[in-house]
């Protein structure tokens, strides 16, 4: 297993879904976000059984073993042991970073998802390595009960937040440059990758974009 706790999130954070709906699988997501470099990758794994979950976790640590991605699972931090993946995303109706045991939290990259400043404010104190905040675009990717916070609730986020911040939610390759200079350490993108038709190129200009907007 590798651990995951030095690896330092930023620039392009991939989530590979499975949603049938997505132009490209969660496999083919993940090739196109090694191949670019994207600094992170999360498999977002909605529509298997545990078993198929499994398999597709361990398959991804696999091909992302050699590289300097960090691979992510979604939800379940049992998956993410299980597969030596480098962490866990919680969000907000998961299990508390709190109840992960503690041997396997000092392996683990654990990420948290947020949707108001209240919620940044008190993240800043938990047992996490880094914090999602969004959706900060209007987005199809997932459904959220949470209207789009914008660029400034984003930049005051940044400002509270305890950890490196990753924004998410209907970030493009239009907006992309706005997050970093609002000063998200990362941008997390789904069908910006996911439904592009060259994912390859779609994660490297998203890469590039974002650097730019630290200029």
């Amino acid at each position: 297993m590798t651990g995951g706790r030095g690896h330092r999130v930023r620039g392009i954070y991939v989530l590979a879904d499975d949603d049938p709906a997505r132009r490209h699988s969660p496999r083919a997501t993940l090739e196109a976000a090694l191949e670019a470099g994207a600094s992170t990758v999360q498999l977002r794994i909605k529509h298997a059984t545990d078993r198929e979950a499994l398999e597709l976790c361990r398959w991804a640590v696999r091909r992302s073993a050699a590289s300097g991605t960090a691979l992510v699972v979604n939800d379940r931090f049992d998956l993410a042991d299980l597969a030596g993946a480098r962490g866990v995303h919680l969000g907000d109706q998961d299990l508390p970073p709190e109840r992960i045991p503690a041997a396997l939290r000092e392996r683990l990259l654990v990420g948290l998802s947020t949707h108001t400043l209240e919620q940044v404010r008190a993240s800043a104190e938990r047992p996490i390595d880094y914090v999602a905040f969004g959706p900060v675009f209007g987005t199809g990717s997932k459904q959220s009960p949470w209207t789009p916070r914008g660029i400034d609730l984003l930049a005051e986020a940044v400002e509270l937040a305890g950890h490196p911040l990753v924004a998410i939610g209907g970030i493009t390759l239009g907006s992309v440059r706005q997050v970093r200079a609002a000063g998200a350490a990362a941008a997390a993108v789904i069908a910006a990758v996911g439904d592009a038709p060259d994912p390859v190129r779609a994660t490297r200009e998203l890469i590039e974009a974002f650097a730019e907007g630290a200029a």
